[in-house]
């Protein structure tokens, strides 16, 4: 298969696994999703020759590149916003959501939030992208044994976090009376 035909089958097998993974971390906003997919791409294509036989685990490291260099920007363009002091998008920050608002299992984007980016991110590859121990070390560009070790301990901490929302809630449920 010559490598021409290896990008395209790399494309129609996993664009819209990239679409979900970076649009899972950019939270909703599908202008800048589709930006950093067809980035995502564009080196795929410039780095054709180098497409591995399972191109996925290689596609996502793509991603999470350019989901950084994005996220820098957005935090760039956001600052001078804030500084302009007179954009919507500047005060969004400020606004809060209703009490009602909450989505079903919020609690556990409560929870992953607490952790350490690298700690989200390890634990979003293997639960969300549902990759194995093999493709999050290539995704991680780290050998297997560090990969496995990266996921033991951010589950670890999960657990802590998990444990410690617990806590809390019964403390607050039985401070009141009203269990």
């Amino acid at each position: 298969m010559s490598t021409d035909d290896a990008f395209a089958e790399a494309y129609r097998a996993h664009y819209w696994a990239v679409s979900r993974f970076v649009a899972r971390r950019l939270d909703g906003q599908a202008h800048e999703v589709e930006e950093v997919v067809s980035e995502v791409f564009s080196i795929a294509w410039r780095r054709r020759a180098e497409l591995p036989d399972a191109p996925l685990p290689w596609l996502y490291a793509v991603a999470r590149n350019c989901l950084a260099n994005t996220v820098r920007g957005l935090g760039r363009y956001r600052r001078l916003l804030h500084r302009l002091g007179n954009h919507e998008a500047a005060h969004q920050q400020q606004t809060v959501d209703s009490p009602d608002a909450e989505r079903p299992g919020s609690w556990v984007h409560e929870v992953l939030a607490r952790l350490s980016p690298a700690d989200q991110e390890v634990l979003r590859l293997t639960a969300w992208e549902e990759l194995t121990i093999e493709e999050l070390a290539v995704t991680l560009g780290c050998g297997q044994s560090a990969a496995a070790m990266r996921l033991h301990r951010a589950r670890r901490r999960l657990r802590v976090e998990i444990d410690r929302m617990r806590m809390t809630v019964s403390v607050r449920a039985g401070g009141d009376g009203n269990v």
